[in-house]
């Protein structure tokens, strides 16, 4: 297992993140998917946050990533649900049949840290998201 590090520290940090379309609007296609990603991609290096996976789903998206001790995950969440909601409901105008007022995501959200679980077992739960066995 390979460890991360700063200055002062030595660590790995995983979290299992899951945000939620607002009313679960059935609204993520593959299209919306790689935007949202490309956003998630373009503001990480700000807070220090590296994303690990990325698994859709109509209603909402699992996220595995991986932070450092200073991030700060809320004002991370806030600065990409924002952003990414802005953006999304410009460039996708259709949405707003869906999705009224500014709102994209749900408030709410679901973090996990990944715990005692090897980091593949938690790889392949949010890769079979969404495939129906």
């Amino acid at each position: 297992m390979k460890l991360d590090s700063n200055n002062h520290s030595v660590f790995l940090l995983h979290y299992h993140l899951i945000l939620v379309i607002k009313y679960r609007r059935e609204v993520i296609t593959n299209e919306i998917s790689e935007r949202l990603k490309e956003i998630f991609e373009y503001i990480q290096p700000t807070y220090h946050v590296t994303l690990q996976e990325w698994k859709p789903d109509k209603d909402h998206v699992h996220v595995l990533m991986k932070t450092h001790p200073n991030t700060d995950i809320s004002k991370f969440l806030n600065a990409y649900k924002s952003a990414s909601s802005r953006l999304i409901k410009k460039e996708f105008p259709i949405l707003r049949e869906s999705l009224w007022k500014e709102h994209f995501w749900s408030r709410s959200y679901c973090l996990l840290t990944t715990g005692g679980a090897p980091i593949d077992v938690i790889h392949t739960y949010i890769e079979n998201q969404g495939v129906k066995g």
